[in-house]
């Protein structure tokens, strides 16, 4: 027996550019050992295992090389694009997935696909020099392992937010990942505003704790990014760009308790996972 694996490129339109993600459509169910052993195989950030249901919607899970996540927007985005691609969802229909974080859908819009997530605002600030009464310091390995003063840092449900200055600022971070490690959290977004008027916003993300040192691209992260900048700018449509080094672009819509991400996608790999028991 083998198992089809497909290596698509999220929040990109180019290949071997944005993030990543393999995705494994499942007949039956699998162990979590086993996802786990093929997602620390592939070696992406995230890996994706989709079954379908009884009512015809999907189960979706996601493990990077080191655990298993309870969100990840760049692998849904290619397991979103998988189902179309292999005629497993007519056009017109929406990807309904059952996740740990709940139900999220996905539909087409031209050439982009566009994903319904739940918001992760950054609603605790972290004071910055100086703590005020009551105020939690930000952790000095953030500064160590940034090696850049911001002018803000935050904390949401599972990441930091720091905020800095300038967009050049964000991509000429050399992160200093052990220290960041060390930080109790599953994320670190950096960010500031564009310096590009095609873009409200940029950023990147790095997650050590989570066996990724720096993620290409990252929807969850724009869970967050997007109701911070929305505020900011007083605006509820934006367009991020994470400045990795395959770079990748984000449309984010901000509507109450709701986000909306939309990407692009391209298959790059086809392959058989071989060997695998019945």
């Amino acid at each position: 027996m083998t198992q089809p694996i497909v290596q698509v490129d999220s929040f990109t339109a180019e290949p071997f550019r944005g993030n990543p993600a393999g995705v494994c459509v499942l007949e039956a169910d699998r162990p979590a050992e086993w996802m786990q052993a093929v997602a620390r195989e592939m070696n992406l950030s995230e890996t994706a295992f989709v079954r379908r249901r009884e009512d015809g919607d999907w189960h979706l899970r996601w493990f990077t090389p080191a655990l298993e996540v309870d969100l990840c927007g760049h692998a849904t985005l290619a397991s979103a694009h998988v189902l179309w691609e292999e005629g497993l969802l007519e056009p017109e229909e929406d990807a309904r997935f059952h996740t740990l974080s709940g139900l999220l859908t996905c539909r087409r819009a031209g050439d982009w696909i566009e994903m319904d997530f739940p918001a992760e605002p950054a609603t605790d600030r972290l004071a910055v020099g100086v703590a005020r009464e009551g105020q939690d310091m930000a952790p000095q390995a953030l500064y160590d392992g940034l090696g850049v003063e911001p002018s803000e840092v935050w904390r949401n449900r599972v990441d930091l937010l720091v905020v800095l200055d300038r967009a050049d600022q964000v991509r000429s971070i050399e992160p200093d990942q052990t220290m960041l490690g060390r930080i109790e959290t599953r994320g670190i977004m950096v960010t500031a505003p564009s310096d590009d008027e095609a873009y409200d916003f940029v950023s990147r993300f790095f997650a050590p704790k989570s066996g990724v040192p720096e993620d290409p691209v990252t929807g969850s992260a724009h869970c967050c990014l997007g109701p911070y900048w929305a505020d900011r700018l007083g605006k509820s449509e934006l367009v991020g760009y994470q400045a990795s080094a395959r770079g990748g672009v984000v449309r984010v819509t901000v509507k109450g308790d709701r986000v909306l991400l939309g990407g692009q996608a391209v298959t790059v790999l086809r392959g058989e996972l071989l060997g695998q028991e019945d």
